[in-house]
């Protein structure tokens, strides 16, 4: 039957409505040559994936369903109901030197879940978990009431389950002798009931699925919707998980020891407990330089930049191949030739060998922790400070290229600080980062000296208006994870700036122990005076870091009345609020924190006046802070 005919005779499901229509109504999808959908029993899904014909590139990932849910995927196949459709792309063929051609292979890219765990259920196959050990899924089943369970120790004492069904799919299973051993002990189903129904349990693998299959000539950005609009679960695939997909399937450039690194060394910085269950478990990948690479991260900690696998390949491929679009990645990786569109296979042998060169100098313990202290020296000591993980990507990238550009280490040192908090100041990769990854990655490479090309950036875009005029006004916020306020608290980090109106408790310390910021005109004070909206108390020209005994003392006082306590207890030397002995303490620490000298007369009608001058006060603080870089 015809997808018309199907579909208006109304014998096909609401996803194969969905589908067609997706396919029928949607302009570039228009040529149906490019796609084909077909129906494949499991048997044959599992046969391919044996055979290598399809490959499932996140096979040995973490498996992340329950267990209930692979309960109910297999519930769903015995009772023959749709369980959506499988996804592959095809690699496309390559062009070899003696002008033959290398037949690509299919790569499963939706679906991994599912096939896993069928052939976890099915064939007894373990599967890895978050913590990368390893356990098997036990499907149990009753033959009686035909209801599938997650086996457990009481279901494994009750004679009327099978307590694992892998063992019904073996081939040298009996069941001549279990249909004889499993009637004696339970007299509620005969002999020929109990045939028919683990009939139906093996045919199982003659179950049904659809398979879309993609064809290699969709570009990665077609292939990304048609995986959003068919995705029955909603999830999303990066072009990140693409490229790992690609990497991954391709077994001539070592792929898999390749995903392998990236993933164990992303996974592990943020869990170094991990390791040991790889050591345990991949002892092939243990003998290799790879892992020689990474196993340094299981003693080290930061809380500044723990990258995700995306950011990552992100980083190597901006600094080798001088690119940002990870779409070309995928597209090197299949050999692409951009100018002919031929896939060639020298694109591929290059392509592959620069992306395993760039992720070794990534993951390198070297290059990793040097960098980390080059974004300390800038006064980032936690990753809140930095709400773009672009920016620091970035930063990484410029670092490494640099290196492997022979620059100096103190230039480089330099370029970097710079460029983060240039990156920072004028938010330059919150919109289209990867044109700018590509724009900026070019043109680094292009420059001799790195800071030439950043001077020519602060002439363009951190002029002196920038400064008096565009800055101020970012300042004028309610938002509390502002980067502009933070950029303020790296400056006094950077400066070694003590908290307001403390002597021995630096910014950095507080933020350190998880300290808060405070309200310089108290809120609970403004909210009585009538100012009881939090876009005007909660101005981040009004915030200081401040210890909490400070704050507490200050309560609901205008600054008029608590500045006068504080110059009280200095001529009495009574210090019950804060630290501060003498007045030239006093005035240093109103520096460190942008507090205006006029706020020892200070109530709420002064408040919007504070404000403004604040703001211009935090401005002038950021702008030497990053000068001094």
């Amino acid at each position: 039957m015809s997808w018309t005919r199907a579909l208006i005779s109304g014998t096909i499901g609401q996803e194969g409505k969905l589908f067609f229509g997706f396919l029928f109504f949607t302009k570039e999808f228009a040529k149906l040559a490019n796609y084909e959908v077909n129906n494949s029993s499991v048997d044959a899904l599992i046969s391919w994936i044996d055979q290598d014909i399809v490959a499932i590139p996140e096979i040995q990932r973490p498996f992340v369903w329950k267990a209930s849910k692979v309960r109910d995927l297999l519930d769903s196949l015995y009772k023959d109901y749709p369980v959506g459709y499988i996804i592959t792309w095809q690699n496309p063929d390559t062009r070899l030197k003696d002008g033959s051609f290398s037949q690509g292979k299919r790569i499963l890219i939706d679906g991994q879940q599912r096939i896993t765990a069928i052939m976890a259920a099915i064939n007894g196959q373990e599967v890895v978990t978050k913590e990368y050990d390893k356990k098997p899924i036990k499907i149990a089943f009753n033959p009686i009431d035909e209801v599938f369970e997650v086996s457990n120790t009481a279901i494994e004492k009750d004679k009327r389950w099978i307590s694992d069904i892998s063992q019904v799919f073996r081939k040298d299973f009996d069941r001549f002798d279990f249909i004889f051993a499993y009637c004696e002990q339970n007299e509620d189903i005969s002999k020929n009931q109990l045939n028919d129904v683990l009939q139906k349990l093996v045919n199982i693998r003659q179950s049904s699925i659809g398979i879309i299959e993609l064809a290699h000539t969709l570009d990665i950005e077609v292939v990304t919707e048609i995986f959003i609009r068919i995705n029955s679960a909603g999830v999303n695939l990066s072009q990140a998980d693409f490229a790992m997909s690609k990497i991954t399937v391709n077994d001539d450039y070592d792929g898999a020891l390749i995903r392998k690194t990236v993933d164990y060394f992303c996974h592990m910085i943020k869990s170094p407990a991990i390791f040991e269950n790889i050591v345990e478990n991949d002892q092939d990948f243990t003998a290799t330089r790879e892992f020689s690479g990474i196993k340094w991260v299981k003693d080290y900690h930061t809380s500044i930049y723990e990258p995700s696998y995306s950011d990552l390949l992100r980083v190597a491929f901006a600094f080798k191949f001088l690119r940002g679009k990870l779409s070309n990645l995928v597209s090197l990786l299949s050999g692409r030739d951009f100018e002919t569109r031929e896939y060639k296979k020298e694109i591929m042998d290059t392509s592959f060998e620069e992306l395993h060169d760039g992720i070794m100098k990534f993951i390198n313990e070297n290059n990793f922790k040097k960098f980390i202290i080059i974004v300390k020296s800038a006064g980032i000591i936690k990753s809140k400070l930095i709400r773009s993980q672009n920016v620091i990507n970035f930063a990484y990238a410029l670092y490494l290229l640099l290196r492997e550009k022979g620059v100096q280490e103190s230039i480089i040192n330099q370029a970097v600080r710079k460029w983060l908090v240039a990156s920072v100041l004028t938010e330059r990769y919150s919109s289209s980062p990867e044109s700018m990854f590509d724009y900026d990655i070019k043109r680094f490479e292009a420059y001799e000296n790195p800071l030439e090309y950043i001077q020519s950036v602060e002439e363009g875009e951190l002029s002196e208006a920038y400064w008096t005029n565009i800055l101020p006004s970012n300042l004028d916020t309610a938002v509390a994870s502002s980067p502009y306020f933070n950029l303020f608290v790296m400056a006094q980090i950077y400066d070694r700036d003590y908290a307001f109106l403390s002597k021995s408790v630096t910014v950095q310390q507080l933020i350190e122990e998880r300290g808060d910021v405070h309200h310089i005109f108290p809120k609970k004070y403004l909210q009585k005076a009538g100012l009881d909206n939090k876009k005007v108390y909660n101005q981040v020209a009004n915030y200081a870091y401040t210890e909490q005994g400070v704050n507490l003392t200050i309560r609901a006082q205008p600054p008029q009345d608590y500045m006068a306590l504080v110059k009280e207890q200095i001529e009495e030397q009574n210090l019950q609020l804060g630290e501060i002995k003498n007045e030239a303490e006093l005035k240093e620490n109103m520096q460190m924190n942008c507090i205006p000298e006029d706020i020892f007369d200070m109530d709420v009608t002064n408040y919007q006046d504070f404000l403004e001058t604040r703001r211009q006060l935090l401005a002038d603080k950021i702008r030497r802070y990053y000068e001094s870089l």
